[in-house]
């Protein structure tokens, strides 16, 4: 079992900048590919970045690319998100996903993963 816990949402104003952290604990956090996706109120969940357990690989939605930046720190047991130029349209509730160990992994996918963060809000004002 792995636990994941958000931090570091808010406000913030369009433009501005958040770094978004998942602490995880449990099994073996450094196998297992990591991700973010939001769901912003009305809409459908999305996703937004993932990384591979050794961090070699990163996928990114159209929507953030050039403007996010995901990374792990394996000693750590935590993922980032760094996300910069922020836009009204990124508001929503971010959560950090994990993968099971020994999983097939699509990024992008939403069933690829089965650990799932309660969330953290970040609202960005125009």
């Amino acid at each position: 079992q792995v636990q994941l816990v958000e931090s570091g949402g808010g406000l913030v104003q369009a433009g501005g900048s958040l770094r978004l952290s998942c602490a995880a604990s449990g099994r073996t956090f450094s196998s297992n590919t990591m991700g973010w996706f939001r769901q912003a109120p009305g809409k459908e969940r999305e996703f937004v970045a993932a990384i591979s357990w050794s961090g070699a690989s990163t996928y990114y939605a159209d929507s953030v690319k050039g403007r996010f930046t995901i990374s792990r720190d394996n000693t750590k047991n935590t993922v980032y998100l760094q996300m910069n130029s922020l836009k009204p349209e990124d508001t929503a509730v971010y959560s950090c996903v994990a993968a099971a160990l020994g999983r097939t992994v699509v990024p992008t996918s939403p069933f690829t993963y089965d650990y799932w963060g309660q969330g953290t809000q970040v609202t960005v004002s125009s």
